[in-house]
């Protein structure tokens, strides 16, 4: 649908996934247009992404921080959350919508890449259709991650399976069972159940644990050798496939 000419530009942009070396060249790019930057955070704070691109923040340039009204509070299938949610994304669309009808370049940061797992989707299907829009990519955290560890993910014919550790412990079981390689998203709390999923279909000896991958506090470790279930908001698992690698000890040896 074509956006009448006065109308704002909407850009989501992918900051990657903490390393501020990782931002491409495409995303300073839109930060230096943007008359106003938005950015997701929890309450009273600035987020992830706005600390990645601090050093690209132009003079005078309008901020619209969106804060959560909850995060892991309520569970995220009981019905006040997803009200709350629901309406939260709802005033975040409007807030910027005003921006852009008043003819500004709004920039919308992402942590990793917008159009995944991103908060910054929920604006653009509420958006797009009414302004004009450009979606910069970014490095996910997946792949920082088994960058920063050395760990080929997968070669050749293997299949990859991207997992939110918040799925339920009996389905998540079920496809580490039928895949390949696999990236666990969403760790946090969900780490117990995790480690019992990848302890009965025989992948804990493969899997690695990331915390904040590519920031400067990050670290990684064999799953099977931390001591303890603890895990930030910024963690993964990664899976590896491609057994029969060169170098390879056995078939469930880990890179690190």
């Amino acid at each position: 649908m074509n956006a009448p000419a006065n109308k704002g530009r909407l850009i989501g942009v992918g900051t990657g996934p903490g390393d501020p070396e990782l931002l491409t060249l495409k995303a300073v790019r839109a930060l230096s247009e943007a008359d106003v930057v938005a950015h997701f955070a929890k309450r009273d704070g600035n987020g992830n992404a706005r600390a990645i691109v601090a050093a690209h923040m132009k003079p005078g340039v309008i901020e619209l921080p969106m804060h959560y009204p909850v995060t892991v509070e309520i569970d995220k299938n009981h019905a006040d959350y997803k009200a709350q949610i629901l309406a939260f994304y709802e005033e975040s669309a409007e807030r910027v919508a005003a921006h852009l009808d008043a003819g500004r370049c709004v920039a919308i940061l992402s942590e990793g890449d917008p159009l995944f797992y991103g908060s910054y989707m929920h604006l653009h299907v509420r958006l797009a259709h009414r302004f004009p829009t450009e979606v910069v990519p970014g490095v996910t955290a997946m792949s920082g991650c088994w960058s920063q560890t050395g760990n080929p993910i997968v070669q050749g014919d293997d299949v990859l399976t991207v997992l939110p550790g918040t799925m339920p412990e009996d389905e998540l079981t079920r496809r580490l069972s039928d895949t390949d390689a696999a990236v666990i998203m969403k760790v946090g709390r969900n780490l117990p159940k995790i480690r019992r999923a990848l302890e009965a279909t025989g992948r804990i000896g493969r899997a690695v644990y990331v915390e904040r991958g590519t920031m400067a506090n990050g670290a990684s470790v064999r799953l099977a050798d931390k001591a303890d279930d603890r895990a930030p908001y910024f963690s993964i698992v990664l899976v590896p496939g491609w057994l029969g690698r060169p170098g390879s000890a056995s078939a469930s040896g880990a890179v690190l």
